[in-house]
């Protein structure tokens, strides 16, 4: 028997129907370890060594391999053909050393870039062993990104509160997103206007000519800056003769582009089907597993990861043959065409993304496949046949025009072009982000000499524009421009931004959050090299170096490190208003408009003495008072915020009061008048206004809703006391004393009545607190805290937390109990546990527990603060690591002995800050 390894299960069925009854294919279902989300994980006082974890749940997958080769002869990788199918197949062989489930099983690893019966059978006759420079590339590039998290992420927490966590590529991706914005803020607008006449032929034809010089001089786009002088020149046209001085045709030929990458496959999809990368990538790996075709499932097309344009020479001739019967022979080329990548660190020499079979036309297809696939896979397949397909020959023609008017000569021209043979544009034309230029028009027959009769002008007034925020497609084409990422990481980038809060798609352009800018004013403030573009490509072609076996991964990782611990140092005695200042300071054009008045920037708008600067809180960065706490006023960070700050809705019926949105730090709110219609010991009346909700959408009618909230539904029919109606943390809600029920779909909070709300109390009682009928609720695992055991998120009577070891954290409002990772969690534990909570009440009682869990809180406060404080000793990390029992689920990767690493005395170490000043630091 054969055991063959694949990543998917619809892969794993597949390939088994293709191979037959001696093989047995088995899926991974994708990775199966990875380095566990705590310190020490990677180590670079050990020449980096790295522990690796299997994941909880490949560990019932990997049992079943290990089974299955008892008995085998061979054990088959067939994993993805890409860097990280590679090191995908190196992990299971690695665990199966581990478990002792190989004897005398010979080993082998398989490639094949479409999932065809062709392509499978071919690949098992080609055998490999798993590639060592491609697994050391794997690994240096993991090590990497988990350095820069697990150290700059803690930094970043404690210098910036209410920042998440910052990532090796994201945050490059991030400050080309904030760059742009920075652009568009600095940019000031130019005037400038543009005459374009309509002139008329002696057949009637018309056309277009704009002016472009005047009196023997060049007017270039800008020239015409102001209404006099467009107005001067208008009169001029209007008076003039037109001749037709010189008509230029020349021939041209426009290519067809290379087939598709990743990359261009994004791009694409987005211009033309509107589709996010994420979901072009989800759609392509459907269509490369394959569907149903003849009671056989058969990929659709070859592997959707790569950077080469190059296509094998049997589908060069399928393409052919399909192009001569569906166009005809004139748009077959002589020779078939041949493309290179061009670029910056492409990786492994992959096919470019094709059909598997190009007889297999979109329209038959579409019948089989849902209505995303099938526009998919039709784009892939048109970009395919076209690049295959003939030359496009056009005719370009401008003509320039002579208009006189007295002693002045004004010239105007009209460009145009005329396909004479449409080639590959019969088929498919690449998509733009911008319109179409004027070239594209077409101009009547006309020649020297000849009259021309003005018959409309257009005097237009113009303002330049900013450059354009990024679109998902264009961010992704910049960065594969700067050398930035990869094909398979540029979906997942784009997800992590949003998903953090740090950019959001408007209108298919992406727009840099506050908190985003914050965070990349950070980084290039006190990190700035490792968010520079160059540095961040360099870096990209040294991993590339790693997989062409060029380089060692870890003197790569050393010098990496060297730079990068040194500047984590640097920073780490700096109080958080260094950094707020640093900041201040940065963001100042994006902070702070110009006032209309002119007067101070700076200065207070409620009272008029304190100085605006940056502030930090839990909830992230805010503008606020130097008068603080005489003076509460604060916006958000965006120059255009203080405008939008407070709108008046109108006024309240009730009380004659006007309601106004404000935007405060924790976000926008209704206020009911201001502080001088209240009495001094009484705030104005304020309500949140809820997340799925735009505070510029918002109306009168909806903010006095807003305002009567928490309203009294009734009086409950068993006990007497009022059941009322709101809008917390969570959302909408019942309460009937301290029991909260949150509103299902189809309650509305402004009118549910009596009786729908005592249901839902009184179900919610049945459930119990934790909102399970039976029994406590036990949470969802997260992992292995350091020091306090496992780690779980759970649903609370005020709602969600984390916690581990008795010690329970608050979930934050910008985090969110499904996206959570363990590193955040224990960040919230350790702070939890820093300031003496989260215990059981009953742990007070007895003076040693006490005491024990003060010394473990104390651990663990220094491990929130100093993520890499010194270790244990190594001999009691020794005996620890012995008292616990044998597992396969942890390894260490293949790297030299940590003894090595020893001698060497230039190795950096990492930051070592007591907590307890820290901590100071922190606060500061």
């Amino acid at each position: 028997m054969n055991i063959v390894i694949v990543e998917s299960p619809a892969k794993a069925k597949t390939i088994n129907k293709y191979l037959g009854a001696s093989y047995e294919v088995l899926a991974s279902f994708g990775h199966v370890r990875d380095l566990p989300a705590k310190n020490g994980s990677v180590d670079p006082d050990a020449n980096f060594q790295m522990i690796w974890e299997v994941d909880p749940k490949a560990a019932g997958r990997l049992n079943d391999i290990a089974k299955a080769l008892k008995g085998a002869s061979r054990l088959i990788l067939a994993t993805d053909p890409d860097r990280e199918g590679e090191a995908i197949s190196w992990h299971v062989l690695e665990v199966m050393k581990e478990k002792r489930a190989l004897k005398d099983q010979k080993i082998e690893r398989v490639v094949f870039n479409a999932i065809t019966k062709q392509a499978v059978t071919d690949a098992m006759k080609a055998p490999r062993q798993i590639d060592g420079a491609l697994v050391d590339a794997y690994m240096a590039r993991r090590a990497l990104d988990y350095l820069v998290g697990f150290t700059l992420s803690p930094v970043l927490w404690r210098k910036l509160p209410g920042a998440r966590s910052a990532g090796r590529v994201q945050s490059v991706a991030l400050r080309l997103v904030c760059d742009r914005e920075l652009e568009i803020e600095k940019f000031v607008p130019r005037e400038y206007w543009s005459l374009v006449a309509t002139l008329t032929t002696p057949r009637g034809d018309s056309f277009e000519a704009r002016l472009v010089g005047a009196d023997g001089k060049k007017i270039q786009r800008l020239d015409i800056g102001s209404g006099a002088e467009a107005e001067d020149l208008k009169k001029a046209i209007e008076a003039a003769n037109f001749t037709v001085s010189t008509v230029e045709a020349k021939p041209a030929r426009r290519n067809p582009q290379a087939p598709f990458t990743t990359s261009t496959l994004q791009q694409e999809a987005s211009r033309k089907l509107g589709f996010a990368p994420a979901h072009t990538m989800r759609i392509a790996q459907r269509l490369y597993e394959g569907i149903d075709i003849g009671g056989e499932t058969t990929g659709l097309i070859t592997y959707m990861r790569t950077d080469g344009v190059q296509i094998d020479g049997s589908a060069i001739t399928q393409a052919r043959k399909v192009i001569g019967e569906d166009y005809g022979n004139a748009y077959v080329p002589d020779a078939p065409r041949q493309y290179q990548t061009k670029a910056k660190n492409a990786q492994e020499a992959h096919e470019a993304i094709r059909p598997t079979d190009l007889s297999r036309r979109p329209a038959e297809m579409r019948r089989r496949l849902d209505p995303d696939q099938a526009k998919l896979y039709e784009l892939i397949w048109i970009r395919t046949i076209a690049s295959q397909m003939e030359s496009a020959e056009l005719e370009r023609t401008t003509v320039d025009i002579a208009a006189k008017a007295g002693s002045r000569v004004l010239e105007l021209r009209a460009s145009g072009q005329v396909i004479k043979f449409d080639g590959f544009l019969a088929l498919y034309q690449e998509g733009r982000d911008d319109e179409e230029d004027e070239d594209s028009r077409r101009l009547p027959a006309m020649s020297e000499g000849e009259a021309l009769k003005r018959q409309a002008l257009a005097v237009t007034q113009h303002f330049t524009e900013p450059p354009p925020r990024f679109s998902e497609a264009s961010l992704v084409k910049r960065m594969e421009e700067l050398g930035i990422g990869r094909p398979s990481t540029y979906a997942s980038i784009l997800q992590v931004l949003k998903d953090r809060g740090y950019v959001k798609l408007e209108k298919k352009r992406l727009h840099g959050e506050d908190k985003g800018r914050v965070v990349v004013a950070f980084l290039e403030n006190f990190f700035s090299r490792y968010v520079e573009y160059d540095f961040t490509a360099a870096l990209e072609e040294q991993l590339d170096r790693i997989s062409n076996n060029e380089i060692s991964w870890q003197q790569v990782l050393q010098d990496f490190w060297t730079g990068f611990i040194g500047a984590v140092n640097d920073i780490k005695d700096l109080r958080v208003a260094e950094v707020l200042d640093a900041l201040d300071d940065m963001l100042g054009p994006h902070i702070y408009p110009a006032r209309a008045d002119g007067g101070d920037i700076r200065q207070c708008p409620t009272c008029g003495t304190g100085r605006l600067n940056l502030k930090a809180g839990k909830f992230g960065a805010f503008v606020g008072c130097s008068n603080y706490p005489e003076c509460r006023y604060t916006r958000p960070l965006a120059a255009d915020s203080e405008a939008s700050a407070d709108r008046v809705l109108g006024k309240d019926p009730e009380t004659d009061l006007d309601v106004t949105v404000k935007a405060g730090r924790f976000g926008p709110y209704i206020q009911l008048g201001e502080q001088k219609d209240y009495p001094e010991d009484e705030k104005p009346k304020r309500a949140g206004i809820p997340k799925n909700m735009s505070p510029g959408d918002m109306e009168l009618e909806l903010a006095l809703k807003l305002l009567s909230l928490p309203r009294e539904i009734g009086k409950h029919p068993e006990t007497g006391q009022p059941i009322t109606a709101g809008i917390g943390r969570f959302g909408p809600f019942v309460r009937h004393e301290k029991t909260y029920a949150s509103l299902e779909a189809g309650d509305e909070v402004f009118d549910i009545g009596l009786n729908r709300a005592v249901t839902l109390i009184a179900e919610k009682i049945a459930k119990g607190p934790s909102g399970r009928r039976f029994g406590a609720d036990p949470g969802k695992p997260l992992g292995e805290h350091p020091s306090l055991g496992g780690v779980a998120v759970k649903n609370g009577r005020y709602g969600a937390y984390v916690t581990a070891g008795g010690v329970n954290a608050t979930i934050p409002s910008d985090k969110t109990p499904e996206t959570i990772t363990l590193a955040e969690a224990i960040a919230l534990i350790d702070e939890r546990a820093a300031k003496g909570g989260g215990k059981p009440k009953r742990a007070a009682k007895k003076a040693a527990p006490k005491k024990a869990a003060a010394k473990t809180a104390s651990k663990t406060a220094t491990k929130a603060a100093d993520p890499d404080a010194p270790k244990p000793a190594k001999k009691a990390a020794s005996k620890k690591a012995a008292a616990k029992p044998k597992s396969d689920a942890v390894s260490k990767a293949r790297a030299p002995v940590a003894s090595a690493a020893k001698t060497s005395a230039a190795k950096p170490t990492a930051p070592k800050t007591p907590a307890k000043k820290s901590a100071g630091k922190a606060r500061g």
